[in-house]
């Protein structure tokens, strides 16, 4: 059986897998770990796992943009460099 285990605060600290002849450790659960969580505090009252995370903790979890590479830079300035080109080819920006 996969069991999930909390501290003291009721916060997650690993799974693992005991026989189903086995008890249940006084701080583990066999409710399911939903996925997304950031931190998982669990609730004994209600057998679920919550988000105990703050906003501001989610969003500096979040990975930075990527920055564009050199290649890409410069494929955005050939284009620009190239109408540029058409248009004084034309008589003047339209």
């Amino acid at each position: 059986m996969h069991i999930y285990y909390y501290d003291e605060n009721f916060m997650y600290t690993g799974e693992g897998i005991i026989s189903e002849y086995d008890e249940m450790p006084k701080n583990a659960t066999d409710v399911g770990l939903p996925k997304g969580l950031y931190l998982p505090k669990y609730n004994e009252g209600k057998r679920e796992w919550s988000e105990s995370a703050t906003q501001e903790y989610i969003e500096s979890m979040q990975p930075e943009p990527p920055l564009p590479n050199d290649i890409t830079t410069l494929k955005k300035q050939v284009a620009l460099l190239t109408l540029q080109l058409s248009q004084l080819q034309r008589g003047g920006a339209s």
